[in-house]
């Protein structure tokens, strides 16, 4: 096992984060980033900058911190720690208590998701550690991932067939993609879009138009993000949000009209995010949210639809970890899970209209 220390970041990482983060084992992660921790610091949550040290390597993870009433701070390692190996969790559970005890942090849980795929060897070297399995918050829990490395036109023939040829149809009828300025007016359309399409097909609620205006910009300011429509009579048919971070393009967010005319546009605005993304030295591509794999074909799970559009792309289906609690307060954590969560959730959502997590 790797020993690791924990410590939190000074003045000149937290200016250099994102150089830090995309240096990490695995790349770091888009929820890591300096514009996610922007975005966070106005919906409840105070990032901190977590550096853990190691005999080898140095991981840099964003920590969303909230404090309530009685049981003191939760913390939140949003999409990390990000570790060479799953048996390094062990080594990162010990460093958080001891940091939490030297810091007097008042800390009772940390909430961790790293991005290590799900097996019967990972489950296992996890719960060794005596986390906690909760249910997971990131709809890229499972997911499908392309490797993007091969140019383009091997690239495309590793596609699954649907999705492949429904590119080169799209290319062939003249569907154009244009990359969009971020304007108000254009935020808007897309919201319109997701909340079209996601809150059709899967029933899952979309935030409010503010939280994304103000996730969009971040990104796009750092150079990080991307707005791609296709027009159909005139108005916006599809559309998506595409994030570049490190050596990961995501496919964040994205709608479409439900009735179109134009084959394969929503397949033609991934190929072209893709080959963007590409050119910024991206070689991986994630689709950002599918059903399980062992649920892929289950119609009645609320990412089906979603899932089939992805998978035209990517084959198969990764299934991540997830979510799990290191306990540092047993009676805190005890109060918390019984009625503290459920509690805290219900009242910040009816004092903000806002999703907790």
């Amino acid at each position: 096992m790797r020993e690791f220390t924990a410590r939190f970041a000074t003045a000149e990482e937290i200016a250099n984060w994102d150089a830090l983060v995309t240096a990490n084992p695995n790349g770091g992660n888009l929820l890591q980033s300096e514009a996610f921790a922007e975005v966070k610091q106005h919906y409840g949550w105070k990032p901190l900058h977590l550096v853990y040290e190691g005999p080898d390597y140095t991981s840099y993870n964003l920590v969303l911190e909230k404090s309530f009433p009685v049981l003191g701070k939760l913390w939140y390692l949003i999409k990390g720690p990000d570790v060479a190996e799953v048996s390094d969790i062990a080594g990162i559970v010990k460093a958080n208590a001891e940091f939490v005890k030297r810091s007097k942090a008042g800390v009772f849980a940390i909430k961790i998701e790293p991005d290590i795929v799900l097996s019967d060897e990972s489950r296992a070297a996890i719960e060794a550690t005596g986390l906690v399995k909760t249910p997971n918050l990131q709809p890229n829990d499972s997911t499908a991932l392309l490797d993007i490395s091969p140019d383009e036109q091997p690239l495309l023939r590793t596609l699954h067939s649907r999705g492949r040829n429904a590119v080169r149809r799209a290319i062939r009828e003249g569907v154009e993609v244009l990359n969009m300025d971020p304007t108000e007016e254009n935020f808007r359309a897309m919201y319109g879009l997701m909340t079209n399409t996601v809150e059709a097909k899967s029933q899952v609620r979309v935030r409010e138009f503010d939280y994304y205006r103000q996730f969009w910009t971040a990104f796009i300011k750092r150079g990080q993000g991307r707005l791609l429509f296709v027009y159909e009579n005139g108005v916006p048919s599809v559309g998506a949000f595409v994030i570049n971070y490190g050596r990961k393009g995501t496919y964040k967010d994205g709608g479409s009209l439900q009735k179109r005319g134009q084959y394969g546009d929503s397949h033609l605005v991934q190929w072209t995010a893709i080959n963007q993304v590409k050119e910024l030295g991206c070689t991986e591509y994630d689709f950002c949210g599918t059903p399980p794999a062992d649920k892929v074909k289950d119609t009645s799970h609320p990412f089906h639809g979603l899932g089939l559009f992805k998978t035209s792309f990517s084959k198969t289906v990764t299934d991540f970890v997830g979510c799990y609690d290191q306990v540092l307060s047993p009676l805190k954590y005890k109060l918390w899970t019984v009625a503290g969560e459920r509690i805290a959730r219900q009242l910040y959502t009816r004092r903000t209209g806002q999703q907790f997590y």
